[in-house]
């Protein structure tokens, strides 16, 4: 009978110590939820003036921010990720291997390359997606032309290519953020 106590405290303490090590409380640092990120900044610098302006999404707003892009132009775009009033663009930079984004340009004929420097570039080469080279062929190619933009995380493996509207695809990973852009000339 003693044996059996003993036998119930030890199955107890494991299952507790297992517990306890499982917990959410023990991910990296780096991992950045939805939840951490409340605004989705893009810096758009005209290459040819060189004037920026600042478009702000906050994440689950009814508002889309209105790019302004004139065809034929071409721009330079910094991505900047907050939560509140901290800038969470390090984190990705950090976790680079770990962070993707996703440009579809909607009813808009936009051509991108991504031109980010060595702190967001991944170890497979990839690129992923902070700075960006927009060039305008048609800003509005249809009703309602916007850009989503999308931070995935944990893709199982990530391409730059064009498909369709949207430069950049997945295989697996979840969504950090999503953002929507109006665009107009």
């Amino acid at each position: 009978m003693k044996s059996l106590i003993q036998l119930k405290y030890i199955v107890f303490l494991l299952i507790t110590v297992f517990a306890i090590s499982c917990s959410r409380a023990d991910e990296d640092d780096d991992v950045l939820s939805q939840e951490d990120i409340s605004n989705i900044i893009l810096n758009v610098k005209d290459d040819a003036s060189g004037i920026t302006q600042t478009y702000n999404y906050t994440v689950n707003s009814t508002a889309n921010p209105d790019i302004k892009l004139t065809d034929g132009k071409t721009y330079t775009v910094n991505a900047v990720f907050l939560n509140g009033n901290q800038d969470e663009t390090e984190s990705i930079k950090e976790a680079k291997d770990e962070h993707f984004l996703l440009f579809d340009f909607q009813n808009s004929t936009i051509n991108l390359e991504r031109i980010d420097d060595e702190s967001s570039i991944r170890t497979d080469g990839n690129k992923v997606g902070l700075i960006t080279k927009w060039t305008v062929i048609k800003a509005k190619n249809g009703m309602n032309p916007q850009l989503v933009l999308t931070v995935i995380h944990d893709a199982v493996s990530v391409d730059e290519a064009q498909n369709g509207s949207e430069f950049g695809s997945v295989i697996g990973g979840e969504t950090d953020a999503m953002a929507t852009y109006s665009i107009s000339n």
